[in-house]
Parts: C-alpha cells; structure tokens; sequence
C-alpha cells in the first residue's frame, strides 16, 4: 500500500496516518522499520518518512533511539516498553 497522489493531503500526513494505523493495529509492536525501508514501501522520499515520524514523535506516539532506530512509545498501542 502507497500513498494517494490523488487526494488532498500532504503525503506526510498520509504516511504519519498509515504508520499511526500499524501501531493501532499491532503490526508495529515494538520497533519500526527504517526510513528508507519504509520510504521504498510507500513509493515517497526518506524525508516524507522523516517528516511523518517527527509528527508521530510530537504526538507521543514513537521515540527515536540515535543508532538504534524508532520504537513505538511505552503506552501506545500494543507497545512493550522500550
């Protein structure tokens, strides 16, 4: 699954969307995938995932580890503590 060039919402948001749904949903329990990784999955530029996960961050939903990567905050969805 992409994002919509279609509709009017900037792409960050719909990425910031998309990855607040995994970590709803489970899929992203703990850890999640690397910006990169998941800028090739959605067809968008590592910076558009950079963007979404700063928004996801300021909303308490994930933190950032400087050399370990992003992990779903402690509390927010199925999350085990970090």
């Amino acid at each position: 699954m992409g994002i919509d060039p279609g509709i009017a919402e900037w792409p960050y948001r719909q990425v910031a969307a998309l990855i607040r749904g995994r970590i709803a949903s489970g899929e992203y329990a703990r850890l999640l995938p690397s910006y990169v990784t998941l800028a090739h999955e959605l067809n968008v530029a590592p910076g558009t995932v950079q963007h979404a996960i700063r928004v996801l961050r300021a909303e308490g939903l994930v933190v950032t580890v400087p050399g370990r990567g992003t992990f779903v905050a402690p509390g927010a969805g199925n999350a085990a503590p970090v």
